[in-house]
């Protein structure tokens, strides 16, 4: 495997992608690079760290997110990620939510490029991995072409070893935090031509890519793609990377031989006292269009949750949905079932 390649990359996404979640995509892809939820670098340093940040071996290559402002914070913070061993450490500046924003991290980062850099050559100098950066092609009133390529030609000087960027603005006043994933037109064309004009930089491209084919076509653009939002709630179509981007067999057939595979995972989770649901809630996008999926969701929603729920629950849950499914005319192709919501 080589953990420096950048074609795709599942979103860190707060309250999605733990380290339960990171198993599970583990399970589906053996090549995409994986990403913490953000972690401020106040709750790195002083927090519960193995709580906060531990993870399993065999989710490399993964990568640390961090949300803070403050150069030497990040750095300290920095340093325990790689101790940890952490393949990359990534500064997020896209996030809009206000706890962040009231923190002077994430999207509003944008604004100060100048601080950005400073917090770049601060990670940078203190680790020996790759320091990158996700961000917006700009917040509020900012014009994005002048915002992110200003902001892109900061970090790059400061030493950030890839960009991503999501490309849509972050409105900061005036939109939710979820309406900000949605609402604000994407500018494809706009990161396209930011890599035109880095051509030897890793420019990643991040925002409503739902399939991998739309993935396919970005690629002829930019070093890599992130999906967020499709990767999770249609999980099945992370199957596909492996064998479509990398020329690797896939790790698994389906949905089905998926479960079978993150039991033992779920198994060592239930004797560590953890509960089914914190497993399972990252599980019910499988076998989305298939006959029993709505079953199959709501079994896991009432039962999974119970106290003491165990893997036969989950079982149950499974046979539910059909398999082997066909429609007429023949099967339903993946790519079909992946676009599925």
């Amino acid at each position: 495997m080589n953990g420096l390649d950048r074609r795709f990359a599942i979103a860190p996404m707060m309250d999605w992608t733990d380290r339960r979640c990171r198993a599970f995509h583990r399970v589906l892809t053996r090549r995409a690079r994986l990403y913490t939820e953000m972690v401020t670098a106040d709750a790195v340093v002083f927090g519960p760290r193995e709580r906060l940040i531990a993870f399993e071996a065999d989710e490399h290559p993964v990568a640390l997110q961090l949300g803070g402002a403050d150069p030497a914070r990040l750095a300290e913070a920095a340093r325990i990620g790689a101790r940890f061993g952490y393949d990359e450490i990534n500064l997020n500046c896209g996030c809009p939510s206000d706890r962040v924003r009231n923190g002077r991290f994430g999207a509003c980062l944008m604004r100060e490029p100048d601080l950005v850099a400073d917090c770049i050559a601060a990670m940078a100098a203190a680790v020996d991995i790759p320091v990158s950066v996700k961000c917006r092609i700009g917040v509020d009133e900012q014009e994005p072409q002048e915002a992110l390529g200003a902001f892109a030609e900061a970090a790059r000087a400061a030493g950030a070893a890839a960009l991503i960027v999501h490309a849509r603005k972050a409105w900061l006043d005036g939109l939710s935090p979820k309406d900000n994933r949605s609402i604000p037109p994407l500018d494809y064309p706009l990161v396209h031509a930011l890599k035109r004009a880095h051509p030897d930089w890793p420019i990643i491209l991040n925002g409503g890519v739902a399939d991998l084919a739309s993935a396919r076509a970005h690629l002829e653009h930019v070093d890599g793609v992130m999906i967020g939002r499709a990767a999770y709630q249609t999980p099945e179509l992370l199957i596909g990377v492996d064998p479509e981007l990398f020329g690797d067999e896939a790790p698994v057939a389906d949905g089905f031989e998926a479960i079978e595979a993150f039991m033992p995972a779920i198994a060592r989770g239930l004797e560590r006292g953890e509960r089914l649901h914190d497993f399972t809630r990252h599980l019910h996008g499988l076998f989305a269009g298939r006959p029993g999926a709505r079953a199959y969701r709501r079994a896991l929603a009432s039962e999974g949750v119970r106290a003491g729920a165990g893997l036969g629950v989950l079982r149950s849950a499974v046979a539910l949905v059909e398999r082997g499914w066909e429609r007429a005319g023949g099967r339903l192709s993946f790519e079909r079932l992946w676009a599925a919501e």
